[in-house]
């Protein structure tokens, strides 16, 4: 079990502190379901800084990897994770306002308790693959092994068309 560390997330974006640390993939119980193995570890940075409005944000950098289960062939395989997101930090009442801009950041809540960790495990959700796959040619379908013309009951009825 990892121990958890919680930022006042407007006083560390204030102060532009900045946060680091190695978070097993075990330890983020949210991602334990779309996993086929719970090995790997993720790198993390966590920085407080200001935008260019001067709006507080905390940049989440992570560097890593896990192990997926290919939904072609059913076979684990090796996910980077490489990423860098930008999160606004907005009051609660206004997260949710429709933003202005298509491009607007990501907001999260101003939390003078925001724990770090969780932090990490939801940017990495947000972020998986819905239907991981092997690239294309690396990985066989797992049907692909099936004998398809002896059980197929569709055979009779093509045998009774030409009839």
């Amino acid at each position: 079990m990892i121990a958890r560390h919680f930022i006042d997330s407007l006083d560390f974006a204030h102060k532009g502190a900045e946060l680091s640390g190695d978070m097993a993939v075990v330890d983020m119980p949210r991602l334990q379901d779309m996993l086929a193995a719970p090995d790997g570890v993720v790198r993390y940075t966590v920085r407080g800084l200001q935008g260019k409005d001067g709006k507080p944000m905390l940049e989440v950098e992570l560097d890593g990897a896990c192990r997926l289960r290919c939904q072609r062939c059913l076979e684990a395989m090796d996910y980077p994770i490489r990423q860098t997101t930008r999160l606004l930090l907005t009051p609660e009442s206004e997260l949710d306002a429709f933003p202005d801009d298509e491009n607007e950041l990501d907001s999260i809540a101003i939390d003078k308790h925001l724990d770090v960790e969780d932090v990490i495990e939801q940017e990495i959700l947000l972020n998986l693959p819905f239907a991981p796959k092997h690239p294309e040619g690396k990985c066989q379908p797992a049907a692909e092994g099936m004998n398809r013309s002896a059980d197929n009951p569709f055979a009779v009825l093509a045998g009774l068309k030409k009839k």
